[in-house]
């Protein structure tokens, strides 16, 4: 790892205090959002405003907890990397099409909450039980599938970055000039830093770019910095706060969500282990990929224990080390630190949130595309033949077709059109079926 020029620490270095500090900063600053996004258009939606600000501390102590299972590694569970672990998107859909089915029959916020939570506990262990045999799935689990996957999850994630930039869903300004030079003059300032050959400027690219960013926003006159008299001092975690519920029907879904969750974790921590300079094939990626696996649903569960949704690993943050060349697991114990403070402490989250859009959009524009880039790198990292094209093929189209036209699953059962409606969802199903279906000729030579 050493050998290898990007990397200015590697998995095993220790930074120092301000280099740690400085790194896991800005990992929070590419995370933060995602991380209570989904319990913001969850609560939202149902109609749960006034828990809403509970659910937000909540992801975020989880994720903090999470994060740290998933890079200490211990007792086969965990991957030991910088995986950061935050609410997973994939669920929405199905999470929404629960909590309505919950509220038509007239329940309350409670009973809406205790079902979303208890069909998320229950489905964990679909997770935890694939974790067992990703081994054994060698055929599913393979460079080609996780590739697609990695890409899927880069692509789907810069439509977030350019809405962002572009002001954010609903934006009364969205796309004006304003907003566009602001997060595209953030853009220019992490790609010149990242540019340079100095390890602190490297080091400090995303975190100075939105720090300058808000700044000129602040100027500009389109900061809102919330009160903080308008937020609770501490939350306490209450383990199943809300309840218990469950039911079958609205299970299934969940449960096929969780299945494709593992493909999807698989590929975020394949490009976090090309990424730190490890190897994606042999024993020990197995083993890697396996406890990461099992940490993703060990993590689920948790996260609806404390009144969350589920985790998953953060593809975003695989970014953050290849700009910055952090690939250092002890800068993930600062991360999952600082989650939890934020988490515990909303006052201290409220001036993240205060963030302008744009300046999110112009950091993260750059590190969801590098995301898609290193899908391409395992892609392209074998020879690609007839049938992987193929199946690469029809994977990005079937996956990328429905990002681009969500209506075009309107006809489908509910079901159904709730669980391939996610990009990543879709396009890893398809590459896992095409997979199993489309002999490979190669390996039956060989064999």
């Amino acid at each position: 790892m050493k050998s290898n020029p990007e990397i200015l620490f590697a998995l095993n270095d220790i930074p120092s205090i301000k280099q740690s500090t400085t790194a896991a900063l800005q990992h929070i600053l590419a995370c933060f959002v995602g991380i209570i996004t989904p319990s913001l258009i969850i609560g939202s939606v149902l109609g749960l405003e006034s828990e809403v600000p509970y659910l937000i501390s909540m992801s975020l102590f989880v994720s903090g907890i999470a994060t740290f299972i998933q890079v200490k590694a211990f007792g086969g569970i965990g991957c030991g990397l910088i995986a950061v672990q935050g609410t997973s998107f994939a669920f929405i859909s199905a999470l929404l099409i629960a909590g309505f089915s919950v509220k038509a029959k007239g329940g309350s916020k409670e009973e809406i909450l205790a079902m979303l939570y208890g069909i998320c506990f229950v489905g964990a262990f679909i997770e935890i039980l694939v974790s067992r045999f990703v081994d054994k799935i060698k055929r599913v689990i393979t460079p080609l599938t996780t590739g697609i996957v990695i890409t899927t999850i880069g692509i789907s994630l810069i439509k977030v970055g350019i809405t962002d930039l572009s002001g954010g869903v609903g934006s009364a300004d969205f796309g004006s000039i304003q907003n566009l030079l602001i997060g595209f003059f953030v853009l220019i300032i992490i790609i010149v830093m990242n540019s340079s050959t100095n390890p602190w400027v490297r080091l400090s690219g995303i975190m100075i770019g939105m720090i300058v960013g808000t700044f000129v926003a602040y100027l500009m006159g389109i900061t809102s910095f919330a009160s903080p008299a308008s937020q609770p001092f501490f939350s306490l975690p209450v383990p199943f706060k809300y309840g218990f519920d469950f039911d079958i029907q609205l299970f299934i879904p969940i449960a096929l969500i969780y299945f494709l969750t593992a493909l999807e974790t698989s590929g975020d921590l394949t490009a976090n282990s090309m990424f730190c300079g490890l190897p994606i094939k042999g024993p020990s990626y197995i083993k890697r990929i396996k406890g990461g696996i099992l940490a993703d649903g060990i993590n689920s569960a948790l996260a609806a224990v404390f009144n969350t949704f589920p985790n998953t690993t953060f593809g975003q943050n695989n970014a953050v080390i290849q700009l910055t060349g952090v690939a250092s697991r002890h800068v993930g114990f600062y991360v999952a630190g600082f989650l939890v403070i934020l988490g515990l402490f909303p006052i201290v989250g409220s001036a993240l949130q205060s963030i302008p859009k744009p300046v999110l959009g112009g950091a993260t524009l750059v590190m969801f595309a590098t995301i898609a880039v290193g899908g391409i790198k395992i892609l392209a990292s074998e020879p690609i033949d007839r049938r992987k094209s193929l199946i690469i093929a029809t994977s990005l189209g079937a996956g990328l077709g429905v990002l681009m036209v969500p209506d075009a699953l309107q006809g489908l059962p509910d079901m159904l059109k709730n669980t391939l409606s996610s990009s990543v969802t879709m396009a890893g199903f398809t590459a896992i079926v095409m997979s199993v279906l489309l002999p490979d000729t190669n390996s039956l030579k060989t064999n």
